[in-house]
């Protein structure tokens, strides 16, 4: 059935016909545009459906360049202290999870930030003794690189002073060579396979409620990863398969595979591409080093406020360059966890070695440059996926870690965009909240919302219309989609999201935080609509 969306407000990003009236979709396609009465009079029949728009703001479906479904389904099964501003809270937090549960079950959770804690650091072993006796707990950094455990977790994981920990991980101790607590990075993996999974339909229930939760903040498209979280690749495809294909839940999805699954992928006969365009086999993920919260993003020059400690690379150059080459030799694009400088200039002088193939690879995050490696960007081979909420989360922390001369070129999309790097927006959800529109504000205030300023090194503001592309257009060039998806036009998937206000006739961005999705529209089905 055709779908004619009428009275709308609605900006295409397609330059041959900017901005339109109404849109005619079917077969999950658009198929015209113009003004009400041209569609109405050229494909009003009596087989058409007609939506009205009452006058809404309308722009290309949202698509999130890089996030985690699946650890997204995690925080509707397993405790949520994103946003805790305390580590007392935190404490009370995980003390009240530890009564819901039976002794010696898993008190599983993630998402602090000991940036945010008003009354010291992240709390140490013996408290989280305290705050759990009886529950072995593991609870994750809101980046992901970080995680804190109780003793409880170190004893059923077999932990003991001699134990082997994975490259790229350390079990941080005190003075006396005891564990604190705190694991970074890849030494969690001493401690995940001892938490029972959760069963497929668990994940699965999870996951429903993640996607419609991503649709209900507008987004049409996500990049994921989450095959190290969803059982493997086998398990991660079929899932994704059963939730959009065939219940047709609505999102796309495009799946970003650990490199750890490259055996499977030759297996499996999976390729970059290998799908429909609700599900699709993406790049090889790979990390080429942590993160800022705890100084384990690699720099070329040591930590301003850390002398000694220039961050952690995650695998050696040869194993980085072993990596690539087992990818390469599938013909696949690579996705690369890259934050410091010198993981940017490692990563780089590995791909720089092998031909680039089809599909675009991809450097993730890119907070901190050097001026040099800019143009070793700008190519049409590679795209810088960058997550322009990190700002408001980061700042002004952040800048006491890097100092001023590095600051400068820290988050830095306008000097990216103006060189003719190709880039991408994304919010590594959960990492930072789901909703793009928060990306969009952070990208165009370069402040968190409520900040009084002119933002963090505001000559990097991007313009309403630059951000906005970063979340439509530019997302699909990430996957090579860009003939299908991305801008409102003839013959390309109908996907469009609505907003309750007109983003590009705002005199401040901040009026954007007061803006809401009224609408996903995915392959011309209404997804989600926000009640009146």
């Amino acid at each position: 059935m055709k779908k004619i969306y009428t009275n709308g407000n609605i900006y295409t990003f397609d330059r041959i016909k900017p901005h339109v009236e109404s849109v005619v979709a079917e077969n999950g396609r658009f198929i015209d545009m113009g003004t009400s009465e041209e569609m109405l009079n050229q494909w009003g029949d009596s087989s058409a459906e007609i939506i009205d728009l009452n006058g809404k703001t309308a722009t290309p479906g949202l698509v999130d360049s890089h996030l985690h479904l699946s650890m997204i389904a995690n925080t509707f099964m397993n405790l949520d202290v994103t946003g805790v501003g305390s580590r007392e809270d935190m404490l009370a937090k995980i003390q009240e999870k530890a009564r819901e549960l039976k002794p010696g079950e898993w008190l599983v959770g993630s998402g602090w930030d000991e940036n945010l804690f008003t009354d010291g650091p992240i709390p140490r072993i013996e408290e989280l003794n305290q705050a759990a006796p009886d529950n072995p707990v593991f609870i994750s950094r809101i980046c992901g690189h970080a995680s804190v455990v109780n003793q409880k977790a170190l004893d059923v994981s077999g932990y003991h002073a001699d134990i082997s920990i994975p490259e790229g991980g350390s079990i941080v101790l005190d003075e006396a060579g005891e564990p604190t607590g705190l694991l970074l990075e890849t030494a969690a993996e001493v401690i995940k396979p001892h938490i029972p999974a959760a069963s497929y339909e668990e994940q699965k229930n999870a996951m429903r409620k993640a996607i419609q939760f991503a649709m209900e903040k507008g987004l049409t498209s996500v990049h994921t990863n989450d095959p190290l979280h969803l059982g493997g690749l086998e398990a991660t495809y079929r899932m994704y398969d059963e939730l959009l294909n065939e219940e047709k839940l609505g999102l796309r999805a495009n799946l970003l595979i650990n490199h750890e699954f490259l055996p499977d992928l030759r297996n499996f006969g999976m390729y970059a591409g290998y799908g429909n365009n609700t599900v699709k086999i993406g790049a090889v993920k790979i990390f080429s080093d942590g993160a800022f919260g705890r100084r384990t993003a690699l720099l070329s020059e040591p930590y301003q406020d850390d002398p000694e400690n220039h961050g952690e690379a995650m695998y050696s150059q040869e194993t980085l360059t072993e990596i690539v080459r087992q990818a390469r030799e599938l013909s696949m694009p690579v996705a690369v966890h890259t934050i410091g400088d010198q993981a940017l200039e490692n990563v780089l002088d590995v791909l720089d070695q092998f031909p680039a193939v089809s599909h675009r690879d991809r450097l993730i995050h890119v907070q901190v440059l050097k001026s040099e490696l800019i143009s070793r960007l700008a190519q049409p081979s590679r795209i810088v996926d960058i997550q322009p909420r990190f700002l408001a989360s980061d700042f002004p922390w952040v800048a006491e870690r890097l100092g001023e001369k590095r600051t400068k070129l820290s988050y830095a999309w306008k000097t990216l965009m103006d060189a003719g790097v190709i880039c991408a927006g994304g919010s590594d959800s959960p990492v930072e909240p789901v909703d793009p529109l928060l990306g969009i504000h952070a990208a165009v205030a370069r402040k968190a919302p409520g900040e009084q300023h002119d933002g963090w090194n505001p000559e990097e503001k991007l313009t309403m219309e630059e951000a906005f592309r970063l979340f439509t257009e530019m997302t699909a060039y990430t996957t090579n989609e860009e003939t299908i998806k991305g801008t409102i036009s003839r013959g390309k998937l109908a996907d469009m999201t609505v907003f309750s206000r007109d983003p590009f006739a705002m005199s401040d961005p901040d009026e954007l935080l007061d803006t809401v999705v009224e609408m996903t529209i995915i392959g011309g089905e209404v997804k989600f609509e926000r009640e009146a």
